[in-house]
């Protein structure tokens, strides 16, 4: 079975699927930053045809940019002018994020655009009588365009224009807030993470969703009422501690930060980020059972091939990603590595490439890009080892002591808490030591705090006088 585990707060959007238990995929969504799929109305503010980039101000605290390209019909921009932009990249450190004048607003079955292509299929869409009977039943605007999506291929005609109208009126009052708008600004947010997870992962009743926003809920509830899901397939979550440390997600997530990561097997791979991809290698460590050293080598890979599926989707890694498998000579064992690599990616809405072995046992993966890594959504730079190292965000590792704090919580009233934490987040909390108190949520608690040379942190309730006692010279909120 899926499940679909959804937390929101007031500082990111986090969204894990798991199916038959094992953690599949994570998505991120850090609240007030430009998201794929949002609509702004922008002002351009440079051009620059040496890159064929413009960059625009969409009225939010980095410029977006886009690529001039004649069939966008958006090479003859000028400076100051006014234009509808949609983001179809999320801003990736000092880089905005990237946009384009292309606007797609999608569906279930269909995604309907504005380039005027009329209608398109998916390349897995390849049966012809299907084609025919769309093309002589679905009338589009001028200027318009609509793509099937694979889904639609299970849908009928009627039902597919069903859906493209409802979307053609939200492109309708998209159209009208631009032209009554003043400012730069966002001007439709659509559905957003949780929108493309209800569309890219529900295709039967064989699904759980959890989920701790009242709002949240009765969209997802309507979504499902829509396409005639099971509405008692949605569970509302009511407790107060966070629903991904409840369900034990969040020790999962964190997890991944380790290079490191073990099969069954006894063997175990390692992966590494450059500058330019990412690397990963594969031992056989403890794995020596075998009866036949190509016998062992073929399980450490296979073992390996499957877990490196599911560590690229759910560190949702994208780029270059090189892979050095063990050494072996059976063409045999190879085929069956990229058959079970490519199978893994089947359904990775993210376009995959995996490509042959080398010479020197090497296969190359390509990924596209859709948000960001798990580094990029929990890790930052270090600025105690001078940009060297990475270490939690310390607004996610303040949401972490938060949820501590709940959990503790639980267990009966506490007043008194004692927290240690890294040396390098001392700064930080000394800069705005109200703001951290807010953000771990310790009103009308009394917060000790200590530093030492952990990497993480440690929350304890201090329930003796003697403990208090001891405690009492780091007291916070004095």
């Amino acid at each position: 079975m899926k499940k679909i585990f959804i937390d929101r707060n007031e500082k990111f959007l986090r969204i894990a699927f798991r199916e038959q238990d094992i953690l599949k995929e994570l998505f991120f969504q850090q609240n007030g930053q430009p998201y794929p799929g949002e609509v702004y109305k922008g002002i351009v503010k440079n051009i620059v045809p040496a890159i064929k980039s413009v960059f625009i101000d969409i009225g939010e605290n980095k410029n977006v940019y886009m690529y001039l390209d004649n069939r966008l019909k958006n090479s003859k921009l000028k400076k100051g002018q006014e234009i509808l932009v949609q983001v179809i990249k999320e801003d990736l450190g000092k880089k905005g994020a990237r946009v384009s004048n292309c606007i797609n607003i999608p569906g279930k079955y269909c995604v309907l655009n504005n380039t005027g292509k009329g209608i398109e299929f998916s390349k897995k869409i390849i049966d012809n009588e299907f084609k025919k009977n769309i093309i002589h039943n679905l009338h589009i605007p001028d200027g318009m365009g609509i793509m099937i999506r694979t889904l639609g291929h299970e849908a009928s005609s009627s039902t597919i224009k069903m859906e493209f109208d409802s979307l053609y009126e939200i492109y309708k009052k998209i159209i009208i807030k631009n032209e009554y708008s003043l400012k730069s600004g966002l001007i439709f947010a659509g559905d957003g993470i949780i929108g493309k997870i209800l569309r890219d992962k529900l295709q039967d009743d064989n699904f759980m969703i959890y989920v701790h926003n009242e709002d949240d809920y009765e969209k997802i509830k309507g979504h499902l009422e829509q396409y005639n899901y099971n509405i008692n397939n949605i569970e509302f979550y009511s407790g107060n501690r966070n629903i991904f440390d409840y369900y034990n997600i969040e020790n999962e997530i964190l997890s991944l930060r380790n290079k490191r990561v073990y099969l069954k097997c006894g063997g175990y791979i390692v992966i590494d980020k450059t500058e330019a991809m990412y690397v990963i290698d594969v031992n056989s460590g403890k794995n020596v059972k075998g009866s036949s050293m190509e016998h062992t080598v073929f399980t450490t890979n296979l073992q390996a091939a499957q877990e490196i599926v599911r560590q690229i989707r759910l560190r949702n890694l994208s780029g270059i990603i090189l892979i050095d498998f063990i050494d072996m000579d059976k063409q045999e064992n190879k085929s069956q590595i990229l058959e079970l690599l490519r199978k893994g990616f089947f359904d990775d809405k993210n376009k995959t490439l995996v490509y042959q072995f080398t010479e020197l046992n090497l296969v190359q993966i390509a990924r596209k890009r859709f948000g960001r890594s798990i580094y990029d959504s929990i890790e930052e730079k270090c600025k105690c080892c001078r940009g060297s190292g990475n270490r939690i965000k310390f607004s996610y590792i303040s949401m972490l002591i938060k949820n501590e704090i709940e959990r503790i919580n639980e267990e009966g009233i506490i007043q008194n808490i004692h927290i240690e934490i890294g040396n390098t987040y001392k700064r930080d909390i000394e800069k705005n030591t109200q703001y951290f108190l807010n953000s771990i949520g310790s009103k009308h608690k009394n917060i000790y705090l200590t530093y030492s040379h952990t990497e993480y942190f440690k929350v304890e309730p201090l329930v003796f006088s003697n403990q208090i006692d001891e405690f009492k010279e780091f007291k916070l909120n004095k």
